[in-house]
């Protein structure tokens, strides 16, 4: 490397390190421990490193010799041995630099492979609890910067600190042995060098975090904005103008910052250029004056001048090399932040199986609270300084019921009487605090996820699709359907002609979130994807709440066909779409207050009868 390269090198560690911080004995233990599996490769890589040091300081020590055996004029042979002897040592370091550049690669991706695999693995386990509170580019970064970091401390610091270290020792071994004087005096010089740097770069650090604030900024703008209910919100308020100002204003800082950084770069990397030059010029006349003093052959000053750089990137390296050991160690324990959050949804090791046939469905004196944000949160990935304390407040109180196979119960009450909750208990999104939530007489805390998850289909209110094509978010359901399969649920959630009238048919995108499909399109979507999954117990959470009254008639008709011959529990606020239910539960304040089917809770004259009148009063009023 030379003195400009070495300056660089310098700099750009400096500039792109994280506060340092001390870090536990259990960070550090968890980072060895997470390579263990790569012990070999890791030790080959080591030796890779120390022998490719070697070979660069056996370069200058052989330009010497050919410089000696030229000013003695000792023949042509022995120059000609030399200069083959320098163009093998060429060749076996560019082979080697080689291996060890691939041995280094492969074991940074698989660290990467690991971290990623081990993270998205255990973020899936993750209740929903924690997809509620935490952000998603918080979380995404976690997989991609965070896990990079980490993959540098193997890739990049554990072979420059080995290199550098033996070609320190070998380098300042040399220099030493050829003349003390020299190597001292280009020692002292190393402080013009190593200072300006760490000044320089904690201004370019600042500069680079300020930047990194601006473009997170703009990304989470054009993020929001270039949604399709970003874009629909941005143009019904007409604030397009307000929008590209408030951009351009962190666009031009960005420009701002990025032209006097590049300022400060040159100046810095051209002032250490300078300090190099002068020190090569002190080796030169100092060297050369001991040379002609006969202190030193001639092809000392030149293996002196040749070492120099070997000395100072070395040096510079190892200065900056626990910056390097504490970003990579940052990144490991935000990594590892994130593993050591328990999930709250477990499986047992001898979990079970649903018994074949109709399922019944059974509520047991269920209690439960929402999880306060600690058990379930980061403070980091929220960005919040204090994770919220609130929480813990039971919401559903002792509800029992039961529902036998092949019934349907409706769920009816005020918004916020607990309806959402239970149908999230019973699809084990939640777990009950104390009672027990059951499938034909199973705690579904003793069932299999996969065992739960192919009993269980829901359709919640949003109808969310993922942007794949009609066919991938089908399949979700069961990926091993057939084409005819597909078809046909189609054609019984009312889609059919829809997806045959599309150019691209099943493959077509159905865009983010399924926003080019309409609403009651993309409801009838998640029932197709419910029917093709045959669930034996069906969830229905305000399916239709959404929908206009044409959309809602289309939806309410594939309904009817999922829901026919199958356990379900529907949640309604329209209550037009309960009536032909076996029976209705009021729920209010997490309590069940009545119960029956239509005509005896409208018989009863109580809370079912006045939600009825009041909704039935307001339709006849839009109707007028």
């Amino acid at each position: 490397m030379s003195m400009e390269g070495a300056a660089w090198s310098s700099l750009y560690r400096l500039s792109h390190s994280k506060d340092q911080k001390s870090f536990s004995r259990d960070t550090v233990r968890r980072t060895f421990a997470f390579a263990a599996p790569y012990k070999a490769k890791i030790t080959v890589f080591v030796l890779l490193s120390v022998v490719t040091a070697a070979l660069a300081v056996a370069t200058p020590v052989l330009a010497g010799q050919v410089v000696d055996a030229i000013v003695a004029k000792t023949g042509i042979e022995l120059v000609a041995w030399l200069a083959v002897v320098i163009a093998l040592v060429a060749i076996a370091d560019a082979g080697l630099s080689m291996v060890t550049r691939w041995i280094s690669s492969g074991l940074g991706e698989d660290i990467i492979l690991d971290l990623r695999t081990a993270v998205f693995d255990h973020v899936q386990k993750m209740p929903i609890a924690f997809f509620m509170r935490t952000r998603t580019g918080a979380l995404v970064s976690r997989l991609n910067n965070d896990v990079i970091g980490a993959q540098r401390a193997f890739a990049g610091t554990l072979s420059g600190v080995v290199s550098n270290v033996v070609a320190l020792i070998l380098t300042l071994i040399v220099m030493l042995n050829t003349s003390w004087q020299v190597t001292l005096l280009a020692l002292l010089m190393l402080p013009i060098f190593l200072l300006p740097a760490r000044r320089m770069g904690s201004r370019l650090a600042d500069l680079r975090r300020e930047t990194a604030n601006h473009n997170s900024a703009m990304s989470t703008q054009m993020t929001e904005r270039f949604s399709a209910p970003g874009a629909t919100l941005v143009k019904l308020f007409g604030r397009p103008a307000d929008e590209s100002r408030e951009f351009k204003l962190r666009a031009q800082r960005v420009r701002d910052i990025g032209i006097k950084t590049a300022v400060m770069q040159w100046v810095f990397v051209t002032a250490l250029t300078l300090v190099s030059a002068l020190a090569l010029a002190l080796v030169y006349g100092l060297g050369g004056f001991y040379a002609i003093i006969g202190q030193l052959e001639p092809g000392d000053v030149v293996t002196l001048a040749l070492l120099l750089t070997r000395l100072y990137a070395p040096l510079t390296a190892l200065a900056n090399a626990r910056v390097e050991i504490s970003s990579a160690l940052v990144s490991f324990e935000r990594v590892f932040e994130v593993l050591d959050l328990k999930p709250l949804i477990t499986e047992k090791d001898d979990a079970g199986t649903v018994p074949p046939g109709p399922v019944s469905v059974e509520f047991k004196d269920v209690r439960f609270a929402y999880p306060s944000a600690e058990k379930v949160s980061l403070a980091s990935l929220e960005e919040v300084a204090t994770l919220d304390a609130r929480g813990g407040d039971e919401v559903l109180h002792g509800i029992s019921f039961r529902v036998e196979p092949g019934q349907t119960l409706a769920l009816v009450g005020s918004s916020g009487a607990g309806k959402s909750t239970m149908a999230q208990l019973l699809a084990r999104l939640y777990d009950v605090d104390s009672g027990s939530v059951e499938l034909s007489g199973i705690d579904v805390r003793d069932l299999s996820f996969e065992a739960l998850r192919g009993t269980i289909g829901m359709v919640t209110q949003d109808g969310h699709l993922f942007h794949e094509t009609i066919r991938s978010n089908l399949l979700l359901a069961r990926p091993e359907a057939s084409d005819a399969e597909i078809w046909d649920v189609l054609r019984r959630a009312r889609l059919e002609e829809l997806i045959k009238s599309l150019p691209d048919g099943l493959d077509t995108m159905v865009g983010e979130r399924g926003y080019r499909l309409s609403g009651g399109e993309r409801q009838r979507m998640t029932i197709a994807r419910l029917l093709l999954g045959h669930p034996r117990v069906v969830i229905l959470d305000e399916a239709t709440a959404a929908l206009d009254s044409t959309n809602e008639a289309a939806v309410q008709a594939a309904l009817t066909e999922a829901l026919a011959g199958r356990t379900a529990v529907v949640i309604a606020h329209r209550l037009s779409t309960v009536r032909s239910a076996d029976r209705i539960l009021v729920v209010e304040g997490g309590r069940i207050v009545e119960q029956g089917t239509h005509a005896q809770l409208l018989a009863l004259e109580g809370r079912y009868a006045e939600l009825y009148r009041t909704q039935f009063l307001s339709d006849a009023t839009v109707a007028s």
